[in-house]
């Protein structure tokens, strides 16, 4: 089933049933999906504002040029969305031990988005924007961080010995993030 360009507004789909679909060009403002199967969704040029996805289950689904504003997405595995035509982006959402292992998140841009205890293991972030984003505790571990720009986060460690990271971009103020394992003292 094709549903598009429809608003869904305030609506609760932990009492209401989320109907399996391809999703194209729809909005979705204020709605709690908190914990609930989004499996084998088809999610396409959709904006989600607002919304609750909190631990809600992504397997199978394609999340293709959607958005997320304003969302609390914590402890998503969003390794488990189909890799074909994954593309999403985040401004001002709560990410916190949510899951890309793997995930090839190419030019990915994420905007004052908290992004503790985040997995990127083994991802593929090639170019994305990391803008004013809280990475405190946030993993990297074999992961692609070339070109990657985080000269305006903070709190993040990243070992240049285990991830790939050419040409990234960080602040001065950031340099502690690449030296923190070797306990050196920064004034």
């Amino acid at each position: 089933m094709l549903i598009e360009n429809k608003l869904f507004e305030r609506l609760n789909y932990s009492e209401i049933h989320f109907q399996r679909a391809e999703y194209e060009n729809c909005r979705f403002i204020n709605c709690n999906f908190h914990g609930i199967n989004l499996i084998d969704n088809i999610l396409r040029d959709c904006i989600f504002e607002d919304c609750d996805l909190s631990l809600c289950n992504l397997t199978d689904s394609t999340l293709n040029d959607v958005v997320f504003i304003g969302c609390k997405l914590v402890g998503v595995q969003f390794e488990n969305c189909r890799d074909f035509l994954f593309s999403v982006r985040f401004e001002k959402c709560d990410l916190k031990l949510s899951v890309f292992f793997k995930r090839k998140i190419k030019k990915t841009r994420f905007k004052n988005c908290n992004l503790q205890e985040t997995d990127f293991t083994e991802a593929d972030l090639t170019e994305s924007i990391f803008e004013n984003c809280d990475l405190q505790r946030a993993i990297f571990q074999r992961t692609n961080l070339e070109k990657v720009d985080f000269r305006t986060s903070f709190n993040y460690s990243i070992e240049p010995e285990v991830n790939k990271l050419k040409k990234a971009r960080f602040s001065r103020m950031g340099l502690a993030g690449l030296l923190d394992k070797y306990g050196i003292a920064i004034e």
